[in-house]
């Protein structure tokens, strides 16, 4: 049986706050999976990503559970301000954010590569 157990604020800073993903270490872990991508993202007011992404081939989801976040993508600018907000994009949807308040952030992304 696989079985992992952590805390993602302690967990998270090993890999950018990145829990699942292709790209944790252990190969056996349950937590190396080429399915999906899991982050617990803590940004502080103020901090963002002001450049578009680019080249970007999976489908995200991304939900606040506190503080309040904007996601800019190429038609709208998405506040996400009450904890269970979110906003969903699919492949090749650029995207860029800024946390407006000191947010946490619950990330899945598909596949993981």
């Amino acid at each position: 049986m696989n079985i992992a157990t952590g805390n993602a604020y302690d967990d998270g800073d090993k890999h950018r706050g990145w829990l699942v993903g292709h790209f944790i270490d252990q190969a056996d872990s349950v937590q190396n999976s080429t399915d999906v991508e899991i982050k617990w993202g803590v940004h502080q007011a103020g901090e963002e990503r002001p450049e578009w992404t680019e080249g970007e081939t999976r489908t995200s989801f991304l939900v606040l559970i506190s503080g309040r976040f904007l996601q800019r993508l190429p038609d709208r600018d998405v506040e996400l301000a009450n904890p269970g907000d979110y906003v969903i994009w699919g492949p090749g949807v650029v995207h860029a954010w800024r946390a407006l308040e000191r947010s946490v952030m619950l990330t899945v992304r598909w596949p993981s590569q």
